[in-house]
């Protein structure tokens, strides 16, 4: 069975940018919730019970036809959280180094101008959602998905990796009402004061050898 992850750091760790009640909803209820949703639909599979949440994702064309649906929002719900806490930490932020910090200026210019885009595709993202940054191999890209889709889920054609996110915002407003109320360009702001750039420099290294 899937299980729900423990923080990676305490509750309040990201104060202030993001805060202590917010961090406890978000992990605690709407994280838990969709562990046991997902494992509450896939009871005596234990063909996709026992996939890693990636390959649940990839393989979302295999599950019944009656529970899809179910597994593919709780699933991407599983898997983007888990994915959303490892991307971030405390005393974080600023700019990133190695690889990854090559890759987003030969791209997009510079950092400004990557946070700039980023944050205009997280803002941008009608209703609820996510934004990203995609790594293909050593080409980067910005996407962003509704409710709880993600790039795990494109199909991937023989004989490649697939692409892989590296970085990804949660702007559904579970993630930042309490604090922001309606203003997620306030919470995708200061947001980038906690993004774990080594993390997602780990991450980026493991799809451009």
């Amino acid at each position: 069975m899937f299980k729900l992850p423990d923080l990676p750091y305490a509750y309040d760790a990201l104060e202030p940018y993001i805060d202590t009640e917010t961090m406890h909803l978000h992990h605690d209820k709407h994280h838990a919730t969709y562990v046991k949703n997902l494992n509450d639909a896939l009871v005596g599979q234990d063909k996709f019970l026992n996939m890693t949440p990636e390959e649940l994702m990839k393989s979302l064309n295999q599950v019944p036809a009656d529970v899809r649906m179910k597994v593919r929002n709780n699933g991407g719900g599983h898997i983007n959280h888990t994915f959303f806490w490892e991307i971030m930490g405390p005393k974080m932020g600023g700019e990133p180094t190695g690889k990854v910090a090559g890759a987003i200026k030969s791209t997009f210019g510079d950092f400004a101008k990557f946070t700039e885009a980023f944050s205009k595709a997280g803002v941008g993202r009608f209703g609820s959602g996510w934004a990203w940054l995609v790594a293909d191999g050593g080409k980067l890209t910005i996407t962003d998905t509704p409710n709880q889709d993600n790039p795990w889920m494109e199909a991937v054609p023989a004989g490649r990796q697939g692409k892989m996110p590296i970085l990804g915002i949660d702007v559904w407003e579970h993630a930042y009402y309490l604090k922001y109320k309606n203003m997620r360009a306030d919470y995708i702001k200061a947001w980038w004061n906690v993004v774990n750039w080594k993390r997602v420099e780990g991450l980026f290294s493991k799809v451009s050898k």
